[in-house]
């Protein structure tokens, strides 16, 4: 067989870059710590990072620096000192690293987390959350915002939903003067929105790229790192350079033929967080049959772009809206599965791959619903996993692999040529 070529510097960039704005970002951070910037933390899903980031605020994404924490091996000492002070075993992993972290001073492998000095909660589809930032507004006895988000029941929010959403964001922004002594600048909003948009549009042309065949992206395992600048630095002039350079690099690998796995063999859609302290060994699960995701949820947290929602500078406060009640984990199950099945069909995927969370309910809650219907109703093979996002206590490596080979040597090879097993 012959060897493939050398990839070129091209394949390289984008990752090269990523890496450079996370340790820019934790640098900025352990700056900030001195008094440099104030600091608002906030949630992924349906976040409100625009209207705070116009206002000057450093931005921290406690789920983020969670899931760094476990990606470095570093989670379980956090989780062992939560649950010390009383946090329970089926507390969400991504809160227990966060206050154990607290406790322990904000210190991690990548740099000092500061303190907050405003708490945001865009609570969209989590109750978690809300309990996640009362207990950080009892401990640094900040300003706790909490914006409440009315559950999607259908595919289009209504008119009074989000005139409901908008009020609330204009008592963000009277917050936010008081706080910080500035008045409201909408150009600046605006401004801070067109780069937002920007770099949104320039992530669907990734995440679109899982439709070619073969794939020239590995939309859930490489999609996580990816999906940094979209979820934590959206925005920013930055993150917006940084998607036109993940598309350089995405058509390069088709010009020299260097895909996720040197052989497609089956095309997956994920649903579910990633095993973080078992990342790798969870991705190697997938790479030794040659099966590519080629779309997943989980990298949607952010927004659901891919779906057509965009933020609209023209329309600052209520598209800010229509992104907190359209988040993902705030849709109801039958628009959720919907969806999946709509990957299914529009990437032309061969199955599913449930990875469940023990500790995560917004994520896991229906997921064995969902694969009955995907199963029953819509025919798709679909194999449920089970583990935890924070957690390596609960990563079973040889069950998980048994059951992964189960089912890989039982679906039929995308290409007639693929060949029996590994």
């Amino acid at each position: 067989m012959a060897e493939r070529p050398a990839p070129s510097p091209a394949l390289t960039q984008a990752r090269d870059r990523q890496r450079e704005l996370t340790d820019a970002y934790y640098q900025e951070l352990a700056r900030t710590d001195s008094g440099r910037k104030p600091v608002a933390y906030m949630l992924v899903g349906g976040n409100l990072a625009e209207i705070v980031r116009s206002f000057g605020y450093e931005l921290v994404f406690p789920e983020i620096v969670a899931l760094n924490c476990a990606i470095k091996h570093a989670s379980l000492p956090n989780i062992l000192n939560a649950e010390a002070q009383g946090y329970g075993l089926d507390v969400c992993g991504y809160v227990k690293n966060d206050l154990g972290l607290q406790e322990l001073g904000g210190l991690t492998p990548f740099g000092k987390i500061p303190p907050p000095d405003l708490l945001v909660c865009s609570f969209s589809g989590c109750y978690v959350y809300v309990k996640w930032w009362e207990a950080l507004a009892e401990r640094y006895g900040v300003p706790l915002f909490m914006l409440d988000v009315p559950y999607l029941r259908e595919p289009t929010p209504r008119k009074e939903e989000i005139a409901y959403v908008t009020a609330q964001l204009e008592e963000l922004i009277a917050l936010l003067e008081r706080t910080t002594g500035r008045s409201f600048d909408r150009a600046e909003l605006v401004r801070t929105l067109g780069a937002s948009r920007r770099a949104e549009e320039g992530w669907v042309d990734y995440l679109h790229a899982g439709r070619q065949r073969p794939s020239p992206i590995e939309a859930y395992f490489e999609a996580v790192f990816y999906m940094f600048p979209i979820n934590v630095l959206r925005g920013t002039p930055e993150a917006a350079e940084f998607y036109a350079l993940v598309n350089e690099e995405v058509a390069a690998r088709v010009r020299e033929g260097q895909y996720p796995v040197p052989e497609e063999k089956f095309r997956v859609v994920v649903e579910g967080v990633p095993p973080y302290p078992s990342y790798r060994t969870f991705w190697d699960f997938f790479r030794r049959w040659g099966a590519v995701s080629v779309a997943a949820t989980y990298p949607k947290v952010g927004g659901l772009f891919d779906q057509g929602f965009l933020h609209d500078p023209s329309r600052p406060l209520e598209s800010i809206a229509e992104y907190s009640v359209g988040a993902y984990v705030n849709e109801a199950w039958p628009l959720r599965r919907e969806l999946i099945a709509s990957y299914v069909r529009d990437y032309a995927a061969d199955a599913v791959v449930i990875h469940g969370i023990k500790s995560c309910r917004s994520f896991t809650a229906g997921q064995g619903d969902l694969r009955d219907w995907l199963l029953h109703e819509r025919g798709i093979p679909t194999l449920y996993l089970e583990s935890d996002h924070e957690d390596p206590r609960y990563f079973a490596p040889a069950q998980i692999k048994n059951r992964m080979d189960a089912f890989f040597e039982s679906l039929k090879p995308a290409s007639p040529a693929a060949g029996g097993t590994p």
